[in-house]
């Protein structure tokens, strides 16, 4: 009987120990972005949010996310010229190309708590403002944000709508050009509005690079 209780403990503390490598190694697998219903999901603005939560720790809520008045509607607008966005997760960077000219190149922030995924993917809505939350309390990287502004969501066929990825800016940090995110890609408010607002329907969008994990030591929440 006392062998059964050693094993046992034994076998627990076992558990204990390797949900903790897997969290530290590849937090990703244990952190997830609540799903969204690509056919209901519409313009969220809360006019009186104040408060946050980024990794379990509070954040004010801007009042002056946007760069015009009406943050209402979602883009539907077609590609009509030769435009493409790219991703580059070594060098943190997003880069906005048409007719074969670099026109945008800004700083941005990648998946750390949640992979970005790699590949060619396509805009598939445009929404001014939306709620968005996932995470683990327990692991201490839940995230609640409302008012997220500017939110170019993208897909392709290994990383459907519903997994909710996307280019949107960003109020809770500042650490732009290091990995920060839940697997979204996090731009500056002011910087991905111009992304926001020249980016059609369908533009597409290559991400590639090698993934990064690791923290700076100026991280903070």
């Amino acid at each position: 009987m006392e062998k059964i209780k050693l094993r046992l403990v034994l076998f627990l503390f076992f558990l204990v120990g390797f949900g903790l490598f897997v969290f530290k190694k590849s937090p990703h697998l244990l952190s997830f972005q609540d799903k969204i219903d690509p056919q209901t999901i519409k313009n969220d603005y809360q006019a009186d949010a104040t408060i946050a939560i980024f990794n379990n720790q509070p954040v004010p809520v801007p009042t002056q996310l946007f760069s015009d008045a009406n943050i209402l509607g979602v883009g539907d607008s077609q590609t009509t010229t030769d435009k493409k966005i790219e991703i580059d997760l070594t060098n943190q960077r997003v880069y906005g190309f048409e007719n074969g000219r670099k026109i945008y190149d800004f700083l941005t922030s990648t998946g750390t708590w949640g992979r970005t995924p790699t590949g060619t993917f396509k805009i598939w809505t445009k929404i001014r403002s939306q709620k968005m939350s996932g995470g683990s309390r327990e692991l201490g990287t839940y995230y609640y944000l409302p008012n997220v502004p500017y939110i170019l969501f993208f897909y392709n066929s290994s990383y459907p709508k519903q997994l909710g990825y996307s280019l949107h800016g960003t109020y809770w940090h500042e650490n732009f050009g290091v990995v920060m995110s839940h697997g979204c890609v996090n731009m500056k408010t002011k910087e991905v509005a111009q992304i926001f607002a020249w980016a059609d329907l369908d533009t597409p969008i290559t991400i590639y690079g090698k993934y990064q994990t690791s923290l700076p030591r100026t991280y903070r929440p």
